[in-house]
């Protein structure tokens, strides 16, 4: 592996090999893109081909009639499904046909690094391929009725794949058919796509409220908002749910989805701070950190970006809990000294600050 500046080791690893062309899976993010243009110009006469996405349907290709962005996921997902997308692609490339970078010896600079931590899932194509049979064997056919569910852990764990380009959606949405489960399946992986689509027509909004109206609203980020911050860290904010969650993520560099909805919700409405330190964290901690489904999942939850989830729906995270995780099993793996005198005593109160979130919502 080599580490440095794209626009730095490409152009060195060409003339390592002795390079006609370099072929790279297009990137749409912001970032992706100001980096491969770099890569671009550090090349001159090489070639630099992006083909293909990661993504069932490439961003900027499912419009309206007039040929606008959509804003709104439904519509998107109709016209999304009528686009439709290729078969899997079928590679015929043999061992013959792949460099050992133990060869290289011109660069001077690549290494195969050993794994720093012990991963939860094994990394690589086949590890992918091997999990997601596991899942449609066992458990898509329940995934609409049991995706909400953390203590159950019936969730397929290809988002970390999928980002890594272990796998493509292509590849799963093949094994995918009519049935209720593999349906709902799907409909996740066309969020996948709406929010790359999103992104890349608003780049801006990586980081930015979507809807600029919310930017006028009024968040904390004194003192004390960085101690409840910390607090929400370190999983311990004295609300089991939110809690667990946090500490499954640190320790784990994952967590469960109907849990990252509970946990960003009450960092946006119950403690005032802003979606982006969230979003921040999220990306440090997770494995399947992306930056569109991360930061546009963030806006959800915080009512500020594209089909967002009003501001006035306030997640009860004790109600959330005992819908989601009613016998307390998810909870009690991840915060077993809940209920007893090592647990704190919860930082705010959920009722006082759903309230201040309305009133502070009322004023713009």
């Amino acid at each position: 592996m080599v580490r440095g500046r794209p626009d730095v080791e490409i152009p060195r690893l060409v003339d390592a090999v002795d390079a006609t062309s370099v072929h790279a899976s297009e990137d749409y993010s912001p970032f992706g893109r100001r980096r491969d243009a770099a890569v671009v110009d550090a090349l001159g006469d090489t070639p630099f081909e992006a083909e293909g996405s990661p993504y069932l349907v490439s961003p900027g290709r499912v419009t309206k009639s007039d040929g606008e962005p959509y804003k709104v996921f439904t519509p998107f997902h109709r016209r999304w499904a009528e686009h439709g997308w290729r078969k899997p692609a079928s590679s015929t490339i043999t061992t013959s046909d792949l460099l050992d970078p133990k060869e290289i010896t011109k660069s001077g600079r690549i290494r195969i690094p050993a794994a720093p931590v012990e991963l939860s899932l094994a990394a690589g194509e086949r590890a992918a391929q091997e999990r997601w049979a596991e899942f449609v064997e066992h458990d898509l056919a329940g995934y609409d009725d049991d995706r909400n569910r953390p203590d159950n852990d019936v969730t397929s764990r290809m988002s970390p794949y999928l980002k890594y380009g272990n796998i493509h959606p292509r590849t799963l949405a093949a094994d995918l058919g009519r049935g209720k489960g593999a349906q709902a399946y799907l409909r996740e992986l066309a969020f996948r796509d709406f929010y790359a689509d999103v992104l890349f027509h608003w780049p801006e909004s990586a980081w930015r409220n979507w809807n600029s109206q919310f930017d006028d609203i009024d968040l904390d980020t004194d003192k004390k908002a960085y101690e409840r911050f910390d607090a929400w860290k370190a999983g311990r904010t004295g609300f089991p749910i939110v809690d667990a969650g946090m500490r499954q993520l640190s320790e784990t560099g994952f967590m469960h989805n109907r849990v990252r909805m509970i946990t960003a919700s009450f960092l946006v409405k119950d403690l005032h701070l802003p979606w982006w330190w969230g979003a921040e964290w999220f990306l440090d901690q997770l494995m399947d950190g992306d930056m569109a489904s991360n930061q546009h999942g963030w806006q959800w939850a915080a009512g500020t970006g594209t089909d967002a989830a009003p501001y006035f729906r306030v997640f009860n995270p004790t109600t959330q809990e005992s819908k989601f995780d009613p016998d307390g099993e998810y909870v009690r793996r991840w915060v077993p000294e809940a209920g007893t005198d090592d647990y704190p005593e919860p930082i705010v109160d959920h009722k006082a600050e759903r309230e201040e979130a309305l009133r502070r919502f009322g004023e713009i």
